[in-house]
């Protein structure tokens, strides 16, 4: 009897197991159906605020999550001018890309290059607050099948040259590195002789004597130690701002269980808070650093800056990007006024 009983008892267990086993196999898709991997390409930027911030993406995403979200950062997936467009083919699902370095396809993304126009990341504030950040985030979608999480800024852009850069005509026959396409017409029109080229390629490019000086983030001009070789620190409000966005594929971000997009928006949220919070904490570190280094960086004057941005040099800048506004089917001068309202600037 005794013996029966057993049986039957270990007959229940038996079947309690296989429940239980069966109900672990059948829950072990749904759970790793919920884990996400994804890979993000970044542009190297040693120093700057975009670099912490990118770098931080991972642990953010994951604590927010619970870990169902893993994200990989890389900087050599992609060349740095794929880096939005490697989102939209599909390429990559996430980047860390930069407005500035798709203002010849998209002038709305080169407004900060225009000059006299967005002289500061607190103008930068006010006008992405005003209007332009919903208006971006329609352009990254509809022309790059990307959802913006969060947006931030480089360092401001200083000049670091080879010889004192401090007049007007100190600008002519310099080959100066530019990354955009208004500050090229500008230096053209100043006669500097602006010459794109990757980050990479700029160290060697001062030392060879290719060029004679760069536009470039404080902080990453800073970090490289350009300022070994182009010791002249110049800071002329030229092209000053260039904002950059973390994206993530939209067909990426839509497969994404809806409670987890809410949780990788909040992460993103808190980001783009401490990007813009912690910017001028970044810029500071990068001048004590060269000072320490005997590097006096200059500001331009404000007579001299006005000189600079003239009507002379700067409509050359203006009118390259109406032209290619009016391309895309843009009321360029319009833009451009609605931006100095957001500012409350007079019109030019």
């Amino acid at each position: 009897m005794t013996g029966a009983k057993e049986m039957r008892a270990g007959v229940q267990i038996g079947r309690m197991a296989a429940v239980a086993m069966l109900a672990g196999l059948l829950a072990a898709p749904a759970a790793l159906a919920q884990k996400i991997d994804l890979t993000m390409g970044i542009i190297v930027s040693p120093g700057d605020a975009y670099s912490a911030m990118t770098a931080s993406v991972p642990e953010r995403v994951s604590k927010a999550t619970n870990g169902r979200v893993q994200i990989t950062v890389s900087d050599s997936l992609v060349a740095p001018a794929q880096i939005a467009s490697a989102v939209r083919d599909g390429r990559l699902p996430m980047s860390a890309a930069l407005h500035t370095y798709l203002a010849a396809d998209e002038p709305r993304m080169g407004i900060f290059n225009l000059p006299d126009l967005i002289n500061n990341i607190d103008e930068y504030q006010k006008v992405r607050n005003a209007f332009w950040a919903k208006d971006v985030a329609k352009i990254w979608d509809e022309k790059w099948g990307a959802v913006v999480l969060a947006e931030g800024a480089w360092c401001p852009t200083r000049l670091f040259s080879k010889t004192p850069i401090h007049t007007v005509e100190d600008f002519k026959n310099k080959r100066l590195r530019v990354h955009n396409p208004q500050t090229a017409a500008h230096m053209n029109a100043l006669g500097a002789k602006p010459t794109p080229m990757a980050p990479t390629e700029i160290m060697p490019a001062l030392e060879r004597g290719v060029i004679d000086g760069v536009f470039i983030s404080t902080c990453v001009g800073g970090a490289m130690e350009f300022w070994r070789i182009a010791k002249n620190v110049q800071d002329w409000g030229i092209g000053t701002i260039t904002g950059w966005a973390i994206l993530v594929n939209k067909a990426e971000w839509a497969g994404m269980p809806a409670d987890v997009r809410e949780q990788v928006k909040g992460a993103m949220e808190g980001l783009e808070k401490d990007a813009f919070g912690t910017y001028g904490a970044f810029v500071q570190a990068a001048l004590d650093n060269m000072k320490k280094h005997g590097i006096e960086p200059w500001t331009a004057p404000a007579e001299a800056r006005k000189q600079v941005n003239a009507a002379q040099y700067s409509k050359a800048a203006y009118d390259s990007w109406y032209a290619r506004a009016k391309e895309v089917g843009v009321d360029g001068p319009a833009y451009v006024r609605r931006i100095q309202e957001a500012l409350g600037k007079p019109a030019q």
